[in-house]
């Protein structure tokens, strides 16, 4: 027995040490975490479980049956973070790049199929140079396995995606269908066809890094939801999500203790300016009301009219959509549209309630958002909040026109709870474009055309650059003071808590893609 006990110990000594010290030393030279140390790192102290760390390739051609290694280039298991089981995969660059083998794909989507039977999260650390081309076909199989199951375990349990090497070719489309993709600054980089191709096919000279680097698709491309600076950072940030996230869509986030005191947040009478053309940072409003410094903001640097992020409020997960006034005036446009619509499902898909903070002047006007499709992708965020079924409640600080009125978690659209600042303006436009078009004969007609345009500017905005006429309505549930909107909303969501909503029976709507 001691003998097959040695056998097997140096067996598991061998997969643990991946593709050899040397290019262990390779990966931290390159300021790169293992894939054994992230797991490690990310997981609590003692808690891993690993899966297959003896499994190896089945490949014979070229010369592979000469080249085995254990694990076959991706670490797998089972652990806690802060006490809470998650599922993980981690690819072994040092192993063949991490090229994803038949076997390689199989010990991913166990794992997946662990995930969706015990509803718990599935974390992703991806690293690696794509297909095994040594593989072929089986290989590619093994890709389409795995964004199967992506599929299946989609709004069913947590999936994040962590891009801690490269990430090219097919490899790319599992984390683009899992719900956070993170990404590590200078060390990552993701794209369907690498410099090389893109040079060949259309002689375009770029970089990696310039293609799909963390940068890139963080602020042009909105796929990158994260970007770190490292990979603890990185690490940390994962833990951080998860904390706001409960384990699958039929329990809700765990509820933090709070006692609730008088909530008042003097801070919040004097943030809107006085002149309504005048800018303010939406932060100021979030911070106000959410429990301090608990505000995770995702997409940060993408799409900056509009923001999105996870928050606490009376020890509640919730989530938050908010225009952004210091950024294009806070307007909806292609890029916000599709960004907060993608939020607002993954909230709805995991019970986490939705506060909306609403500054919006309308959609971006232009050829550009008409021809990109702005149509189409504003009904995206209109379509998102329609069918969203959690608790929810909006708070309009200011202006609130147009289109974008209804779109901004208005009442006629199923918003639960409505309340408006004393600084509210909710009307068709603008009153100095109301006024032009509903008086342009009168104004044309008078002297002075410009002392007649004011007049008339003033009287509409006497009737509509308010709050009142739609608390008439019921459109509004409550004028409020800024101070007290958080212990409004503290109670609101609180009394939403068992909110049930029974849907007709349908396959799946048909969301404007």
């Amino acid at each position: 027995m001691e003998s097959k006990i040695k056998n097997l110990n140096e067996k598991l000594a061998q997969a643990y040490l991946g593709g050899g010290q040397a290019r262990i030393d390779k990966q931290h030279k390159n300021k790169k975490l293992t894939a054994r140390e992230r797991v490690m790192y990310l997981l609590d102290e003692g808690s891993f479980e690993e899966i297959g760390a003896l499994v190896t390739h089945r490949t014979k051609d070229f010369g592979m049956e000469n080249q085995q290694f254990y694990g076959d280039g991706v670490v797998t298991g089972y652990g806690t973070v802060n006490g809470r089981l998650i599922y993980i995969f981690a690819q072994d660059f040092t192993i063949f790049g991490g090229s994803l083998s038949e076997t390689h794909a199989e010990k991913i989507c166990k794992i997946m199929d662990l995930a969706v039977k015990v509803g718990a999260p599935v974390i992703g650390l991806n690293d690696s140079g794509g297909a095994r081309i040594q593989e072929g076909v089986r290989s590619l199989g093994g890709y389409a396995d795995i964004f199967y199951r992506n599929v299946q375990a989609s709004g069913v349990i947590p999936q994040i995606s962590a891009i801690m090497g490269p990430c090219a070719g097919g490899a790319v489309y599992s984390p683009a269908m899992t719900d956070f993709t993170l990404m590590v600054e200078d060390t990552s980089y993701m794209f369907v066809t690498g410099p090389n191709v893109v040079k060949t096919v259309t002689n375009e000279e770029v970089t990696s890094e310039e293609l799909g680097g963390a940068s890139t698709h963080s602020t042009k491309s909105g796929v990158a939801h994260k970007t770190s600076s490292n990979d603890v950072e990185c690490l940390e940030d994962i833990k951080k999500l998860l904390s706001y996230l409960p384990q699958n869509n039929t329990e809700t986030p765990a509820l933090l203790p709070f006692d609730l005191q008088d909530e008042v947040r003097d801070s919040l009478s004097d943030i809107i300016p006085d002149n309504a053309n005048k800018p303010y940072d939406m932060h100021d409003v979030i911070g106000g009301i959410i429990d301090e410094d608990s505000f995770y903001e995702i997409h940060k640097d993408y799409a900056e009219n509009i923001l999105i992020g996870f928050a606490r409020l009376g020890g509640r997960s919730i989530g938050i959509v908010a225009n952004q006034p210091m950024f294009l005036a806070g307007v909806l446009d292609v890029n916000s549209s599709k960004k907060a619509a993608r939020f607002v499902r993954f909230c709805d898909a995991f019970n986490i309630p939705l506060l909306v903070l609403e500054d919006v002047p309308g959609f971006l006007p232009g050829t550009d958002q008409e021809w990109n499709g702005i149509i189409v992708h504003g009904a995206k965020l209109l379509y998102a909040f329609s069918e969203a079924t959690v608790p929810r409640v909006t708070v309009i600080t200011r202006k609130a026109y147009g289109g974008a009125y209804d779109v901004m978690n208005s009442k006629h659209i199923g918003a639960d709870m409505n309340f408006a600042w004393p600084s509210a303006e909710i009307a068709v436009m603008g009153a100095k474009g109301a006024a032009e078009i509903i008086f342009k004969n009168e104004i044309k007609s008078a002297k002075d055309q410009e002392a007649k345009w004011k007049e008339k500017e003033a009287e509409y905005a006497e009737l509509f650059a308010n709050p009142y006429s739609a608390a008439e309505r019921g459109f509004i549930d409550e004028v409020i003071l800024p101070k007290d909107t958080r212990r409004k909303l503290i109670k609101a969501f609180s009394m939403l808590e068992k909110k049930d909503v029974i849907r007709p029976k349908r396959k799946h709507g048909n969301i404007p893609l």
